[in-house]
């Protein structure tokens, strides 16, 4: 595999600062910035934007070296795995070696990172810039960290547009869902009503006076044609006398 830093991500960070001897003053907070200078250099700069900055360089083929001694990692691309999850860990650590308060603050400085504290430590000499170069060293490092900081807030806004445009979506479909149940149930209540309206109709249509009066006439027209049995066996009886009585009078 080719070794290479092309694909490196800066890391920025903040190291628990450590001076030894020095308990009683309070050192003031540290940056540090970690990123590929060029494709074969790894470039590690601190400093406490005052009188401390401090820088690191190491070629493909001192990282090999160093890789060599620490004996992490079967190939170059799990070694470089190794030493950017150490220094994004917690466990990160700026030893400082001689007087904070003095004109040229502290005298040396090593960074040293453990990804976890049972596993090697990685520990970087660091070199004391001063000057212009110390100056350029610490605008630089205010750059990158704007750009990062610019590109995260970017990243985050897309997340968020991604987030909210989903929610958005979700719901409209909700809503539109809603909606057709909301018609669907107006159109069964529709269709119940109308129905419920014909079968009430049909019954006061049958129910009215009117018709009430129609059958009840008919009711009585059918009940006066009906002759009672006695009236019936008198009729007959009259109309058996005069028969005879018309008999009587042809024979005379």
């Amino acid at each position: 595999m080719a070794m290479g830093l092309e694909d490196l991500e800066p890391i920025f960070g903040e190291p628990r600062v450590e001076c030894p001897g020095n308990h009683s003053v309070e050192s003031p907070p540290f940056l540090f910035h970690v990123h590929a200078s060029d494709p074969s250099h790894l470039a590690i700069h601190v400093t406490d934007f005052h009188s401390n900055t401090w820088e690191a360089l190491r070629s493909v083929h001192q990282l090999e070296d160093m890789r060599d001694d620490i004996g992490i990692g079967d190939s170059w691309s799990e070694f470089m795995d190794y030493i950017m999850a150490s220094l994004k860990s917690r466990e990160v650590k700026l030893i400082l070696d001689g007087h904070l308060n003095s004109d040229g603050g502290a005298a040396h400085a090593k960074l040293v990172a453990q990804k976890i504290k049972v596993m090697p430590v990685i520990a970087i000499s660091l070199t004391k810039l001063t000057g212009s170069v110390a100056s350029s060293a610490m605008a630089n490092l205010s750059l990158q960290l704007f750009k990062a900081f610019k590109s995260t807030q970017q990243e985050c806004s897309i997340q968020l547009q991604k987030v909210t445009s989903t929610e958005r979506e979700r719901s409209e479909s909700n809503q539109s869902q809603l909606e057709q149940f909301s018609k669907r149930q107006k159109l069964q209540m529709t269709n119940s009503s109308d129905k419920f309206g014909v079968s009430a109709s049909l019954n006061s249509g049958l129910q009215s006076p009117e018709k009430q009066a129609a059958r009840d006439t008919g009711s009585t027209r059918v009940a006066s044609r009906v002759v009672p049995a006695y009236r019936r066996a008198r009729v007959r009886g009259v109309l058996l006398h005069d028969t005879e009585d018309n008999d009587d009078r042809k024979k005379q």
